[in-house]
């Protein structure tokens, strides 16, 4: 991806050319929208808020264009400066400006528990919005029998109950994975090996864990807005998670090997691997394992 990242940083028109084309590109493939949205990360991360501005106007101009033949509205280029470009802008110049991943994180899981907040005000009961939304699905499969009604029925109704929170969440990992990439490539380019020291010393900060406990008690005990909020601050602890165990892999001198199976069996065994990183980044907030593993291989600690 360097190559990529050194035409970005030619000049406007090269990165303008890449965040118009992959911010197109992810209406019809989502995954690319990363790119994109890390384009505008990379420019506002090395160059600043302003020329990260601009490029938002250039690219939201040349968006427009190309969409108004093409699809019909020139709105489009407004939508996806909307929900691509503005957010990954604010959070690159934030981590510009106060150069803590821990920070940033923690504002964008901020952004991500407003939107919860919002869609409960909005809409009242959001899992009844869900279940109406996805039950032509459950009746499709129903009819293919590939589901029972009563078990189709309680899994619906949970799936509704998650919605809310799991899209937030989602949300939120995006622009997160959109911000690491573009520091990433910032790394690449003018600091070698510094994005990968700056993500395993993530840490989101035990206010989080505390609220992640207090939200989920109140979600499972009052079935409220709480359980929505879980999955967002979760999120941060998964990272959290994943940041101590690169560290451990790295203090250990173990083979990359372990990695490579980790996010194998983060992507086989996706619930339990979560549930598990989360647990991780949630015990190393009060019993920093990192520090702890440190002095031990350093000789500094308690044998």
């Amino acid at each position: 991806m360097k190559p990529l990242a050194n035409f970005i940083m030619r000049g406007y028109s090269p990165a303008t050319l890449v965040t118009t084309v992959a911010g197109l590109l992810s209406l019809l493939i989502p995954f690319v929208g990363v790119i994109s949205s890390a384009a505008v990360g990379l420019v506002t991360l090395r160059q600043g808020a302003r020329p990260g501005m601009l490029l938002l106007g250039t690219s939201t101009l040349a968006s427009g264009l190309i969409a108004w033949p093409a699809l019909g509205s020139p709105l489009v280029g407004l939508g996806i400066l909307l929900v691509l470009w503005v957010p990954i802008w604010g959070l690159a110049a934030v981590l510009r400006a106060t150069r803590s991943l821990n920070l940033t994180a923690q504002l964008a899981a901020l952004g991500g528990l407003v939107v919860v907040l919002v869609v409960h005000l909005a809409v009242g009961d959001p899992a009844l919005y869900w279940r109406e939304l996805i039950e032509p699905l459950r009746q499709s499969l129903l009819s293919d029998g590939l589901v029972e009604a009563a078990a189709s029925q309680v899994l619906f109704e949970r799936l509704a109950q998650w919605m809310t929170g799991a899209f937030a969440a989602a949300l939120v990992l995006q622009y997160l994975v959109s911000l690491f990439v573009a520091r990433a490539w910032q790394a690449q380019l003018y600091n070698p090996g510094g994005f990968g020291a700056e993500f395993k010393a993530l840490r989101v900060g035990s206010p989080v864990g505390g609220l992640f406990v207090l939200f989920l008690a109140w979600g499972l005990l009052a079935q409220g807005p709480g359980l929505d909020l879980v999955p967002v601050l979760g999120l941060l602890l998964l990272l959290q998670g994943l940041a101590v165990i690169h560290r451990l892999r790295e203090l250990r001198n173990a083979n990359q090997g372990w990695l490579v199976a980790l996010y194998v069996l983060l992507v086989f065994f996706m619930p339990q691997m979560v549930l598990l990183l989360i647990s991780l980044g949630l015990i190393d907030l009060w019993a920093d394992i990192r520090a702890r593993v440190e002095q031990r291989v350093s000789g500094t600690g308690k044998p």
